[in-house]
């Protein structure tokens, strides 16, 4: 008797483009085990019939053909009964997405070899896949039972095996049939609640996920998915820290402890869990958990805490490096180191930060009075497109309008028009700065173009109306243009302010009073407070007025508008 030709079954077996979990690759025997399994094979003659059918498989096979070649191995595998012939036709049926054909060779590849795991997984999958409850329910039971040295392992991940059934209730009834012989387990109990969960039945699941723990207290994920079903987040928190007590090494419940803390504003208790996590990460620090330390560092205004950390990420070389310049630029900006805040900022690559990096470099420039140094800054800084190009113009006429030359700003941003003329931003811009040349004509032209090209642009109008209300004239056209921006943006408290002013100009005050409140509750800006001010000093209620000028100059002295405003009524 001669033995099927070796080559035939030395072709990769795998399930592509099935959705189904590939079978467990079949470990290579030693000498005594490839000896038992060669005897347990059918002793088959290699027929001119049995090669022609073989190779007439495999060329429907390397053709694409893989529903046909799948239906040329399984007639082989019933007249061979041999099993690699089984699991090849059921490979090709999932090739070709056969998924019934893939069943039928997947029970006889299973029933030739019943010992066989990827057999019995492969069914499984596939009675999954077509919606077979009864059989799947007895074949995983089948599969749970044939395999106890792995039951723990194999009751934790069984979920997964119900995946593509679409009623989750169904797929909860088959898992609490399966495990009610492993009731003392509890990874029983675990498949049973993420069942309940996936059922909605979450009351259930926090029950169950409870029993987990008492019989398996340092069971991670268990910790992590009962913090998920807590029923608030102060409950989830203590239940979550009541186990990294007992656990201290748990590395992912810390983790999520921490961000859940970050995510409460609990900053200083969040940086002691991370600091917990850089202590045990010492020999191998995490760039993310240092980050997140950097961070935290800052939010509790920590500024050598969060510039130590900030360093050691640069120096690791972590994805996050960039962003740790670009803190760093900031740290120094706010101490007023501003060398050296020119330097971080200068080294921010391109990117996310890269931009505003350019940007703050500039103005610190500027601050130490080298406007020149700070336009060439800008002209040099690249712009990945145009509307990068455009930032970089707008920066550059800020810095010329807070140095007070208007004109020059305004002079940028016309020749920027010359290249892109219908620029958004670059209109609006143009016109804000035309308005402060008290060009009100060329203003107008611009914004009520900006509108043309953009009706839904609010600050267009809202700039337009306003420009209008200040200067006292043509009061009605101003608040409709007003009452447009706010039906666009309304809850800007910008616009709201504008709507105030002009009600104030029109002579109710009432009105214009509860808009600015509004405003100013939304956002304390000075020029809010200014225009609030104006109208509590007109209604006589000057004691009032004084005491919000008098925190809004507090907070912004140099404010031109509350300065102006302070000057001409109280001076």
């Amino acid at each position: 008797m001669k033995p099927i030709l070796p080559f035939l079954f030395a072709i990769p077996l795998f399930m592509a483009g099935s959705g189904l979990h590939a079978a467990e690759p079949v470990v290579a025997p030693d000498a005594d085990e490839s000896s038992e399994a060669t005897d347990s094979l059918p002793k088959l003659d290699l027929t001119p019939k049995l090669l022609y059918q073989f190779l007439l498989a495999e060329i429907a096979g390397q053709r694409g053909q893989m529903g046909q070649s799948a239906m040329l191995y399984r007639e082989l595998a019933r007249e061979t009964r041999d099993p690699r012939v089984a699991r090849r036709a059921t490979e090709m049926a999932l090739h070709g997405r056969q998924l019934e054909v893939a069943l039928e060779s997947a029970q006889l590849w299973q029933s030739l070899e019943p010992e066989s795991a990827p057999a019995r997984q492969t069914l499984i999958r596939l009675l999954a896949a077509l919606g077979r409850q009864a059989d799947l329910a007895r074949e995983v039971a089948a599969l749970l039972a044939a395999e106890p040295q792995h039951i723990a392992q194999n009751l934790s991940h069984l979920n997964r095996l119900f995946a593509r059934i679409n009623d989750r209730k169904i797929s909860r009834a088959i898992i609490e049939t399966v495990t009610t012989p492993y009731h003392d387990l509890p990874e029983a109990h675990y498949a049973r609640a993420i069942a309940a969960f996936e059922a909605q039945d979450i009351a259930a699941a926090r029950q169950l996920i409870h029993r987990v723990l008492s019989l398996k207290p340092d069971w991670e994920a268990a910790a992590l998915f009962q913090f998920q079903l807590a029923e608030d987040r102060v409950e989830g928190l203590t239940q979550l820290s009541t186990f990294i007590d007992r656990q201290p090494q748990a590395r992912e419940a810390q983790l999520t402890y921490a961000r859940a803390l970050v995510a409460e504003k609990r900053y200083a208790e969040a940086r002691r869990v991370f600091d917990r996590l850089l202590a045990q990460d010492a020999a191998t620090p995490n760039g993310d958990v240092i980050f997140a330390v950097a961070v935290l560092s800052l939010q509790l205004n920590d500024t050598a805490a969060a510039e130590k950390q900030l360093q050691r990420l640069i120096e690791m070389g972590h994805a996050e490096a960039d962003k740790a310049r670009f803190y760093l630029g900031q740290i120094a900006e706010e101490g007023k180191r501003w060398d050296d805040a020119v330097r971080w900022f200068g080294t921010v690559g391109r990117g996310e930060h890269y931009l505003a990096a350019r940007l703050h470099g500039a103005n610190i420039l500027a601050k130490q009075g080298n406007i020149e140094g700070a336009r060439q800054h800008l002209t040099n800084s690249e712009a990945a497109t145009p509307r990068e190009r455009v930032q970089l113009l707008i920066g550059e006429a800020q810095i010329l309008r807070d140095m007070g030359d208007v004109a020059a700003a305004y002079g940028v941003l016309v020749t920027g028009l010359t290249q892109q003329p219908d620029q958004h931003e670059l209109m609006y811009e143009a016109a804000l700065m035309a308005e402060k040349l008290g060009r009100h004509d060329e203003m107008e032209t611009r914004l009520r173009r900006l509108i043309e090209l953009k009706p839904d642009h609010a600050h267009a109008f809202n700039a337009l109306g306003y420009s209008l209300a200040e200067r006292n004239v043509r009061l009605p056209e101003a608040r409709t243009l007003i009452d447009r921006a706010l039906e666009l943006a309304p809850n800007d408290p910008f616009i709201l302010d504008s709507k105030g002013w002009v009600q104030f100009r029109m002579g109710d005050t009432d009105a214009a009073l509860e808009s600015l409140n509004r405003a100013f509750g939304i956002r304390p800006d000075p020029e809010i407070a200014a225009h609030l001010g104006e109208v509590l000093w007109s209604l006589g209620r000057q004691s009032e007025a004084r005491t919000t000028w008098d925190k809004a100059r507090r907070e912004h002295p140099a404010n031109e508008v509350l300065a102006e405003t302070i000057k001409r009524l109280a001076p």
